[in-house]
């Protein structure tokens, strides 16, 4: 038997991945049409008086100036935060797409914001030129991603924000402005990670730089050796991030390095039928914590390190078909790993219930001015909770801990942070607040969530 089959095998079921949305209802007869909304993992939902979606910046300049509603642009509501739920105008940018301009002699390139990044690989190879660094999910839009700090992993490597060059959005007013590290310096540094509250965005200029192949390399390890190597294997490669899988004590480390090799052929690891295994020793040997790490675990070392090349834009970024929702904090990179043997202890004597595994990365600080990296190199925890389950419990047990060792709240991941906590963890927050308002006085782009945190 192959190792997916062995794995089924031991715990005897096999549980569909791809669950689809519900239909939207029809409205009631003789009432205006108002169309709901909700997120990936449908944790945030509202019913906005209009959904909009401009095929053009002139076009988008003539909502924002004819519309007394407030407005809230939506990305590829993949957010598990409440950023986009609004009962007013809901604006996806999803038709102000592809390259606007390259500039070949600088490695740049212009991309409207509404580009998802699976489409931002494919487009920019065609003209000699790769993004640096990329999430890992390829469904978000470019100015979703920027707004809110989303990140891959690398220890010498930034955020998505940190590698825009410049901005062009719309204010309040309906003007299109412009803004770099030299002209507009503050709005820039404050745009970068925005929250798409000081405008919307219609173009984003990205540093890049020449396409490149990588080679990822996945092995397991346990807890203890991960704890011991885990700072070592980020610096000794370019990418590197490792998840704990809960009652396993097993590690899977995942290294990427740039390579001359040709794309292969090689299997990966199917991380979506994986995660369902998982759900399903859980729900099949959650009687015994000590069985299922047995079995587990001895699965787990069974399986031989596995190898993949590919372009850049095809390894870093993937499709996420069984939905969850999470709660990720970025931590002083010195305190990773010691908040991590919290975490897991955490779980494994209360929480038996928790089969996602808990991912870490390693981010390079930043200077955006809401970036979680600000002016830190940064330890990323994520916690996952499969969508269909309460996650309160889970988190409000393991965000105190996070907190404790001083972690920011990633911008779209569940948290609890207060305008009174970003304040105290962002040295730039009240700069931020003030130039936000004065470039939307009146407050047009914001929502519920953020009137509490600026307003």
């Amino acid at each position: 038997m192959n190792r997916r089959h062995l794995l089924k095998s031991l715990v005897a079921t096999t549980i569909a991945s791809t669950l689809p949305f519900p239909a939207l209802s029809a409205p009631a007869s003789g009432t205006a049409k108002r169309y709901p909304w909700k997120n990936w993992s449908g944790s945030q939902e509202c019913l906005p008086s209009e959904r909009l979606a401009p095929a053009s910046v002139e076009e988008l300049q003539t909502l924002i100036r004819s519309k007394g509603s407030n407005i809230r642009a939506l990305g590829s509501g993949h957010s598990f935060s409440p950023l986009v739920p609004t009962n007013d105008i809901l604006l996806s940018t999803r038709r102000l797409s592809g390259i606007k301009s390259v500039n070949k002699e600088q490695q740049q390139a212009t991309l409207y914001s509404g580009t998802i990044l699976s489409e931002c690989g494919p487009l920019l190879n065609q003209h000699n030129q790769a993004l640096i660094n990329m999430p890992d999910i390829d469904q978000q839009t470019l100015a979703g991603a920027i707004s809110t700090a989303t990140h891959g992993t690398g220890k010498t490597l930034g955020s998505l924000s940190s590698y825009v060059t410049g901005l062009e959005l719309i204010n309040a007013q309906g003007d299109l402005v412009s803004c770099s590290a030299e002209h507009n310096t503050d709005l820039f540094r404050a745009a970068q990670v925005g929250l798409g509250s000081l405008g919307i965005i219609t173009a984003i200029t990205m540093q890049n730089r020449s396409p490149f192949n990588l080679k990822r390399e996945t092995s397991w390890l346990s807890f203890d050796e991960i704890a011991e190597q885990a700072y070592d294997l980020a610096e000794k490669n370019r990418n590197f991030e490792f998840y704990y899988f809960p009652f396993t004590n097993m590690v899977l480390t995942d290294r990427l390095n740039i390579t001359d090799e040709q794309p292969t052929q090689s299997e990966e690891i199917d991380g979506n039928s994986g995660i369902m295994d998982l759900k399903a020793a859980r729900d099949y040997l959650g009687w015994s914590d000590k069985l299922r790490e047995l079995i587990l675990s001895s699965y787990m070392k069974t399986i031989e390190p596995e190898a993949n090349v590919d372009h850049s834009y095809a390894i870093y970024a993937s499709e996420r078909n069984v939905r969850f929702n999470e709660m990720e904090y970025h931590l002083p990179a010195e305190e990773g790993i010691k908040a991590l043997r919290e975490v897991k202890a955490l779980i494994e004597k209360h929480h038996s219930e928790v089969f996602f595994p808990i991912e870490c990365r390693f981010i390079k600080a930043e200077e955006a001015w809401l970036s979680p990296f600000y002016q830190r190199d940064t330890v990323s925890i994520a916690v996952h909770r499969y969508f269909e389950e309460d996650y309160q419990p889970l988190f409000s047990r393991i965000e105190p801990i996070l907190q404790k060792f001083g972690g920011r709240p990633h911008w779209g991941k569940l948290n609890t942070f207060t305008s009174q906590a970003f304040k105290q963890s962002y040295p730039k927050w009240r700069d931020f607040a003030e130039l936000r308002k004065s470039y939307d006085p009146h407050n047009k782009f914001l929502n519920p969530y953020l009137r509490e945190l600026f307003a």
